[in-house]
């Protein structure tokens, strides 16, 4: 399964769905509880999206730079990460929140 998030004011931006159900996951709008297969994103969320994004992002980079920290300390080999980065999947769906916050214009997916 494919998130494709739409908007009037940007371009599509699709994620696979474990990347897509992260993302949303992080702003809140995904859980086991409550999938999120539709949904809205409205400009007044947008910011606090944004922030918890940012956070997550900052959290990860962290949390690698430890991990080889760690590794060199105990000089075992450096870890292996995923190739691409919470912040590289994310970039987009940012850059189309913010747009999508300048025309106060809602992101949709699923719908």
């Amino acid at each position: 399964m494919l998130y494709k998030f739409k908007s009037k004011a940007t371009g599509d931006v699709i994620m696979l769905q474990p990347n897509g159900q992260r993302v949303l996951e992080i702003i809140g709008k995904h859980s086991a509880a409550e999938p999120s297969i539709k949904g809205i994103l409205l400009p007044e969320h947008m910011p606090q999206a944004l922030a918890a994004l940012e956070a997550a992002i900052l959290a990860e980079e962290a949390a690698r730079r430890e991990a080889v920290a760690q590794a060199q300390a105990e000089q075992l080999p450096a870890p292996r990460f995923d190739a691409v980065s919470l912040h590289q999947r994310a970039l987009p769906f940012m850059d189309m929140m913010r747009q999508c916050l300048k025309a106060d214009v809602a992101i949709t997916w699923g719908v």
